[in-house]
């Protein structure tokens, strides 16, 4: 027989190896809110989270955006909620936490998600830009991150995962704003897991590199911007979106609970540093 034929008994140490496996990663019974649900990353991650088993309450500033993709989550057998929020607001954040709870009874996990993005040279940034994006992808997270932690606190448990970026440990000129508002999710990362870590509730961020988004979407028409981007990604492509299924399942499930103030950057490795420090190959070997 074929190790994918062989017959296992409940007790024998293959069934107690996948009985491991999936009680690790297993989201059945969980409750998961994505904010910025609407589109892109943020599907991908409800998508991987509805898979992994959880129940969904998806959020976007407009409800009707949210439509389809609570259908395509439901044909999972997924229970679902769709809910408007704009982070920008703090009665939005109140209103939304209380319609989950409500619906749901418990809320488990949290995905951080909802942002936005102004690409500008830094003198020409504005100060409604800057206040767009900081208040959108640095404010908005952590009043999120609170009212959900207000419930999660009594509960004694508690996955909040903050989507940064490969801006938060890197600098790239034209994202003066958004880097600025990504490293601070990496901070305050680390200061909630340290303020809530004795409740049971821990704190990471997921950090994608380059993925194509509606945000970047124009970059990507450009040919030549993105054979230099993959120069300098040393496994030599883009992200694809099921590339960070695994990534956001572990910090979403008991297989990530002894970790917490953590960054896990996803991004084929250009945060690496990425430059070539030796010239093109020569005829013969050459010392330098």
């Amino acid at each position: 027989m074929t190790p994918e034929t062989i017959p296992t008994s409940p007790s024998s140490p293959a069934a107690n190896a996948d009985h491991l496996a999936n009680s690790l990663f297993d989201l059945t019974g969980k409750t998961a809110i994505v904010t910025g649900a609407s589109r892109g990353l943020g599907q991908c991650f409800a998508r991987a989270l509805a898979k992994a088993g959880a129940d969904l309450v998806l959020t976007s500033r407009t409800r009707t955006s949210l439509a389809a993709f609570e259908l395509e989550i439901q044909a999972l057998g997924r229970r679902t909620l769709s809910l408007e929020l704009d982070v920008r607001y703090q009665h939005s954040i109140d209103k939304m936490v209380a319609d989950a709870e409500s619906a749901f009874g418990h809320l488990d996990i949290l995905v951080n998600n909802a942002g936005c993005n102004i690409r500008k040279p830094a003198l020409e940034v504005t100060w409604e830009d800057w206040n767009t994006i900081l208040d959108t992808n640095l404010r908005g997270s952590f009043f999120v991150a609170q009212a959900i932690a207000r419930r999660m606190i009594p509960a004694g448990y508690g996955r909040i995962i903050n989507i940064g970026s490969v801006t938060s440990v890197a600098g790239y000129a034209g994202l003066a704003p958004y880097g600025a508002s990504r490293g601070g999710i990496r901070q305050l990362t680390m200061s909630l897991a340290d303020d809530w870590g004795k409740h049971g509730v821990t704190v990471n961020c997921l950090a994608p590199g380059w993925f194509r988004t509606e945000q970047n979407k124009v970059l990507y028409e450009d040919r030549e911007w993105v054979a230099y981007l993959r120069e300098r990604i040393p496994l030599r492509r883009t992200g694809e979106p099921n590339d960070l299924d695994g990534a956001i399942v572990f910090l979403a499930s008991e297989s990530s609970r002894y970790m917490t103030g953590q960054t896990i950057l996803v991004d084929g490795g250009i945060s690496t540093g990425a430059v070539r420090a030796l010239g093109k190959p020569r005829s013969s070997p050459a010392e330098v």
